[in-house]
């Protein structure tokens, strides 16, 4: 047995003790540590917070004042379900090497993981003093890029067809259940306003600006702000035309669609396997709202102003036009649904957008 006793005072302020089959073991073990433990800070790196990795993430979900979305709360879920009963100080790059290996999913999928734990360990140690050393997760993030285990998500490039819509529209217009989700207004807004499926939901009449052609968007997804992030954006003929419509009155308020978020997601996806249609995702109806604005010979501004893109980088991918014009410009559903439709079918950009919001 092989002892190591630090003392302050005369007051034994850390001891570690390790048993060896050979002496000669454990005066080596003896040798390297007290060479480890009198390197400047190591004392009290060993004094710190040592709490299992499912501790460290039940304390970082807890304590952050940032909501943290379904998808990320799975994934520390998962990490601490395999790792969970580890310290913290114990976790190799090389263990997150493997988790990432054993995970069996997408190298995209693999990628996303790694971020959502790489955001704890980066927090533990300047937050609460604990055992979680960053570079830990860093190197083996660059290990796993390195091997093909993880890499960045594939941008999608689907857009439903006019074809797919109408099949879509029949089959929801065939729905008459008083409490039935309005898919059909839902999925022409989320075209058309190129709002995300949650946005929608949250949307009220307070925060319409009909003289403006403008409204709210609440909370508005951001990579650094889940809340909070309040946009002011424009709105296309269209989707003012929708709002308009769904209002019974100029005093009514509330939500413009009072919807549970993931039963318009359910309700889309059971549709489109009923109707035969392939990887259509509700949220490619906004990248096909986004990419009809580029088509109408919008620029990027214009564009962002009614998108909320902050960076007009991130419009770049949409800019790879199809066509030119409008493809729903004689589309028969915006007339069967009762939306009115100025002369200039939309193709001009509202005034506001020319100060949106692409510039913050």
């Amino acid at each position: 047995m092989a002892r190591i006793r630090i003392k302050d005072g005369g007051v034994v302020v850390y001891s570690e003790t390790d048993t060896f089959d050979r002496e000669s073991a454990a005066k080596l073990w003896i040798k390297n540590r007290e060479a480890e433990l009198s390197k400047p800070g190591a004392l009290e790196k060993l004094k710190a917070p040592d709490p299992t990795l499912a501790e460290a993430i039940k304390k970082y979900v807890a304590e952050s004042r940032k909501a943290i979305g379904k998808t990320k709360a799975q994934v520390l879920n998962t990490g601490a379900t395999t790792l969970a009963k580890r310290r913290g100080s114990t976790i190799t790059s090389a263990d997150w090497v493997q988790f990432a290996k054993d995970l069996g999913v997408q190298p995209q999928t693999a990628g996303n993981y790694l971020s959502h734990v790489a955001a704890v360990y980066h927090l533990a140690r300047p937050a609460w003093g604990y055992q979680l050393d960053p570079q830990v997760i860093d190197d083996a993030r660059k290990v796993c890029k390195s091997l093909g285990l993880t890499s960045r998500s594939n941008q999608r490039e689907r857009r439903p067809t006019l074809a797919e819509l109408d099949k879509l529209m029949e089959h929801f217009g065939r729905i008459k259940r008083k409490d039935a989700i309005p898919m059909r207004e839902i999925i022409c807004y989320a075209i058309f306003s190129t709002r995300r499926q949650e946005e929608i939901t949250r949307q009220t009449f307070e925060d319409l600006d009909e003289e403006h052609a403008e409204i709210w968007v609440r909370d508005m997804k951001h990579p650094g702000e889940k809340e909070g992030n309040d946009v002011r954006c424009a709105l296309t003929p269209e989707a003012l035309a929708i709002i308009v419509n769904r209002r019974k009155s100029a005093e009514q308020k509330g939500r413009i669609f009072p919807h549970n978020s993931d039963s318009i997601s359910r309700a889309f996806t059971d549709a489109c396997a009923l109707l035969g249609i392939e990887d259509l995702h509700f949220h490619d109806l906004r990248h096909d709202g986004i990419s009809r604005l580029f088509e109408l010979g919008w620029n990027i501004p214009n564009v962002a102003g009614v998108s909320g893109h902050r960076s007009w980088n991130s419009l770049r991918r949409y800019t790879h036009l199809r066509q030119r014009g409008d493809k729903y410009n004689a589309w028969p559903w915006l007339q069967k649904l009762g939306l009115k439709r100025p002369a200039a079918s939309g193709a001009a950009p509202p005034d506001t957008a020319t100060s949106g919001n692409a510039s913050q």
